[in-house]
């Protein structure tokens, strides 16, 4: 496996991923669509720090996973990104939403930046990881 790559993969995908998870589900969207009673108060900054890492992971376990499978191009490793996308995301968010005070925006939004995060490592994986 090539490590650097896949070093510059989780890198580049996760700062461009966490950029995602701003975008579609950050403060204009946040407070706009949400319920203020659903979300905790203070601490946000603690929240942020601990899940900052987490598309990084997500971006490494869709690399390795790739790699492991053989899909070298952009169009099947985004074929994986839809699959993963229905077999998790999509499901967990749309449960949530049923059984969860949750503005149909917000949901739309947040389930199309999983798709989009997914997507971004798809590409570089399908460009950068040979």
């Amino acid at each position: 496996m090539p490590w650097a790559r896949l070093a510059a993969i989780v890198v580049g995908a996760g700062v461009l991923s966490s950029l995602t998870d701003w975008f579609f589900a950050g403060d204009w969207i946040h407070k706009r669509f949400t319920y203020p009673e659903i979300w905790r108060k203070g601490a946000e900054a603690r929240a942020v720090a601990l899940t900052s890492p987490l598309p990084f992971l997500t971006c490494l376990v869709f690399a390795v996973l790739a790699w492991r499978l053989g899909l070298r191009t952009v169009p099947s490793s985004a074929k994986l990104a839809a699959a993963i996308w229905l077999l998790g995301p999509l499901p967990l968010i749309l449960t949530n939403a049923a059984f969860i005070k949750m503005h149909r925006v917000f949901v739309a939004c947040y389930a199309a930046g999983w798709l989009v995060k997914l997507l971004i490592v798809a590409v570089a994986v399908g460009l950068f990881l040979h």
